[in-house]
């Protein structure tokens, strides 16, 4: 298999994705966002976290309009797997890939810590070693993480189980106590209806090698693995 990490004017998250999927046999491949297409025979798409282009106009907005994404666009609905982490969350909502949008902390304070969540669903290629209602910890690092969307989207994210995590307390209990930015339904990360596309705001990569402190996040690459290899 063979998979691309976009890097962006900001990206700062990038290396950390880049070296969690080389150890787990992901062959991953940097790709410039001014390059005009994916490498071939590319399987997954990973947006990484960071601050592209500065956060200016509006996350993602710009990095959104980047040219590569008009081939990550494509490869996407053509069927191909797409993750954005944090910051690629916010680009992915700016491309149309996932409904939504990410606003301003409730708080308007930068949130950077280890923060409890459940995983709702696990029938997608990125959260499949995962049980529904298991709690992991993974930590956030956003100033705009709030997710909003209409009383009509959300009904559809939940109808059609495109809510993959949810901010939570660690037994697991779903209270605005856990909310840590506002988010509509307590949401942490949704996908696409297909499941093929999936944006959250905690960061995986950082909590995948003990090293680091945790290795709750490494299901999200192992189910990669497992799905691909």
């Amino acid at each position: 298999m063979k998979s691309a990490v976009v890097i962006f004017p900001g990206s700062n998250c990038d290396r950390d994705v880049l070296s969690v999927m080389k150890t787990q046999g992901l062959n991953p491949v940097p790709v410039w966002h001014g390059a005009a297409s994916l490498p071939d025979d590319v399987d997954v798409v990973v947006l990484p976290g960071g601050f592209s282009y500065g956060d200016y106009l509006r996350c993602g907005a710009m990095a959104a309009r980047s040219p590569i994404m008009q081939d990550v666009v494509a490869f996407a609905h053509k069927g191909g797997h797409v993750l954005g982490i944090c910051n690629g969350f916010q680009i992915l909502c700016e491309a149309g890939l996932l409904p939504g949008t990410l606003m301003r902390n409730q708080h308007l304070k930068f949130n950077c810590k280890e923060t409890a969540l459940r995983v709702e669903a696990n029938d997608n290629a990125f959260t499949s070693t995962y049980q529904p209602g298991q709690v992991i910890t993974l930590p956030v690092a956003h100033a705009e993480g709030n997710y909003f969307a209409d009383d009509a989207t959300i009904a559809a994210l939940e109808s059609d189980d495109q809510i993959i995590l949810r901010y939570a307390t660690a037994a697991g209990a779903i209270v605005p106590e856990a909310n840590p930015n506002g988010s509509r339904a307590n949401i942490a990360g949704i996908s696409n209806k297909a499941k093929n596309v999936v944006g959250m705001m905690p960061h995986p990569e950082r909590h995948a090698d003990p090293l680091t402190g945790g290795t709750d996040g490494l299901g999200i690459f192992e189910a990669l693995k497992q799905r691909f290899a």
